[in-house]
């Protein structure tokens, strides 16, 4: 075969093969560039998912709490330990005011916190520290409470001998447990009587302590829910459990630690509230020994919210035994009063109480021992009545911060007599404050 046969035939070949190759080269074209689109889009997707991963961060950190330092430190009026968040606290009432009958001669005194006691209107000025450690695994937290009393006017210490004299206690609480505290701290017959003590207090039993002061004519039912040591048991034991469905109930026990007599100066009280809202009731028993005298005391009494007016009122029985050869004493006393709170800063309260007392152990001078006192030197009694009204507006421009204006009026009936009138048988006090929370 000749050259040129060989040639022709090989043109013929490659004539026949070129579209097998044309075919072939546009498939892979097509792949590459289904390829390259499938990475543009991948591409697409991760940018954006990058994009809201970054705006999720973003968001995350403008509305997240500030971690906390790894030292110790104040943040604000809270500090955290290494082992327990604590928080310092306060309350500070300044009251400028007028008593009469201030002296066994009559006249009037005018100053800061001129009271029948000495002490602000409404409330002692204090600052405190709360902690609390919470056991995860347990469902328990320990806790403690130390808070002091001083006076606004001079800023002596209300008690010059104690460096927490308001409470100094340490305990646990869950949800199984309740509360359970160790030390000095308010009565529980105390906080339990807050529902119906007068307008001021909360309207429900809770876990915090409260329920009325000393400081003036009108806050003296207080007493009635005393211990062998005052409004505030020392040596104390404090268990209170919410049930659940508004039931409230608690138990207080106080050592008298007493090595020859383990029953002198104890106290043994028990309690119960029904939260319940528009109507809450609340009550206690005490029997407390005094220097081996029987002291008792029972209460009960609670509140009803109709519309902006709050309704409480309460009945207190005591008994005490006296020295041989005296009778013993016998109180009755009740109390009710309205909290009036319109919309707005503004708000109202008014109040009675009658105190009626037969046979009181009364001191040196006459004057009628307040009730869970020491009656054990007793050498005369006295029967009467002590009887006071009083009102007060609050202006609130806020939480933390009120002013106010309050007055009562006080009358004595029969032998009662009480030192802080001097003998005379009725007594007025007029006060403007304020006070501030933080």
């Amino acid at each position: 075969m000749n050259k040129f046969a060989l040639r022709a035939i090989a043109l013929a070949v490659l004539a026949l093969a070129q579209p097998v190759f044309a075919n072939e080269i546009d498939d892979l074209k097509a792949e590459i560039a289904a390829q390259k689109a499938a990475e543009a889009a991948q591409k697409a997707r991760l940018d954006a998912l990058e994009a809201k991963l970054d705006a999720a961060a973003a968001s995350q950190q403008a509305t997240a709490p500030a971690p906390k330092a790894a030292k110790s430190g104040f943040d604000g009026l809270a500090y955290t330990s290494p082992t327990f968040d604590i928080k310092l606290y306060g309350l500070i009432d300044a009251t400028i005011g007028v008593i009469d009958h201030a002296t066994s001669a009559g006249g009037h005194k005018i100053g800061f916190d001129a009271t029948a006691t000495n002490a602000p209107w409404f409330s002692g000025a204090r600052w405190g520290i709360t902690g609390a450690r919470k056991f995860a695994d347990e469902g328990l937290s320990a806790i403690f409470k130390l808070e002091n009393e001083y006076l606004i006017k001079d800023g002596s210490a209300d008690d010059s001998e104690a460096a927490f004299g308001r409470d100094a206690w340490v305990g646990f609480q869950s949800e199984g447990l309740g509360k359970l505290t160790f030390g000095r701290q308010n009565t529980l017959a105390r906080d339990f009587a807050l529902t119906y003590l007068d307008p001021y207090g909360s309207s429900a039993v809770s876990y915090e302590e409260g329920g009325g002061t000393n400081g003036n004519n009108f806050k003296q039912l207080i007493f009635y829910a005393g211990s062998a040591t005052g409004t505030r048991y020392d040596n104390g034991v404090v268990w209170k459990k919410d049930f659940g469905g508004g039931l409230f109930a608690g138990a207080g026990f106080q050592f008298g630690e007493v090595p020859a007599d383990k029953k002198r100066n104890t106290t043994e009280s028990l309690a119960a509230g029904y939260n319940g809202g528009v109507f809450n009731v609340s009550g206690f028993v005490t029997h407390s020994d005094v220097e081996g005298l029987s002291h008792n005391a029972f209460s009960i009494g609670g509140n009803y919210q109709v519309s902006i007016v709050r309704i409480n009122a309460g009945y207190f029985h005591y008994t005490a035994d006296n020295p041989s050869g005296l009778p013993s004493r016998s109180d009755n006393a009740y109390t009710i009063s309205a909290k009036i709170a319109p919309p707005g800063k503004i708000d109202y309260e008014l109040g009675y109480q009658i105190m009626k007392t037969e046979d009181a152990g009364v001191n040196g001078s006459g004057s009628v021992l307040n009730a869970f006192k020491d009656t054990s030197s007793v050498a005369a009694v006295a029967s009467g009545n002590r009887n006071t009204v009083y009102g007060s507006v609050f202006y609130h421009f806020d939480k933390s911060t009120e002013v106010y204006l309050a007055a009562d009026h006080q009358t004595l009936t029969g032998n009662y007599m009480v030192a802080t009138a001097h003998g005379f048988k009725d007594q007025n006090e007029v006060g403007v404050g304020v006070r501030l929370r933080f």
